[in-house]
């Protein structure tokens, strides 16, 4: 599997190397739609369907991960993923690959508190990893050479612009001067 992933990553880099115009995607939106009890249905690619709730402490049920789970279930696939790429790329064969991220949040911010920030405070990963066929200084470097090449990470650790669009549904028409 190895090989054969590392074969297709040299084909993918070639192209884009010829092709750079095509390196640069439109991603696949996320569309969250909101229910009862503050739960959201999330729709994606694929069919791709995902529920997120608050706890009940926040006035949600409870009944689903919070988004905020998500986001840290995406620091780690990406991560794990990044870190299996580079792995194959270079020909190391992991036996075992786990990627787990902690982190720190202080509820006052989604309250709306001024003095608190709404998100993270940190967030910290543990990779446990299997590579009897390879040093662990080299393996250290893989994991922190891929860790630096993962979009979420990355776009995490270098805040990624988010703008805001607002469409009103309420049958009133905007200014027509």
């Amino acid at each position: 599997m190895t090989d054969e992933i590392a074969a297709k990553l040299a084909s993918v880099r070639n192209l884009l190397e010829e092709h750079p115009e095509r390196a640069v995607t439109e991603d696949s939106p996320a569309v969250a739609t909101l229910g009862a009890n503050l739960r959201c249905e999330v729709r994606g690619p694929q069919d791709a369907v995902i529920t997120t709730a608050m706890p009940r402490g926040l006035g949600g049920d409870g009944s689903a991960p919070t988004p905020g789970w998500y986001l840290r279930c995406a620091i780690a696939s990406c991560a794990a993923t990044s870190i299996a790429l580079r792995a194959a790329e270079l020909g190391v064969v992991l036996d075992s690959l786990e990627v787990r991220v902690n982190s720190t949040s202080d509820s006052r911010g989604l309250l709306g508190s001024a003095d608190v920030r709404p998100g993270l405070l940190e967030a910290h990963m543990i990779v446990t990893v299997s590579a009897p066929g390879a040093r662990p200084d080299q393996v250290d470097q893989l994991v922190m050479n891929a860790d630096l090449g993962s979009p979420v990470g990355e776009s995490l650790r270098n805040s990624v612009s988010l703008s805001t669009t607002v469409i009103h549904l309420t049958g009133q028409e905007g200014p027509t001067d």
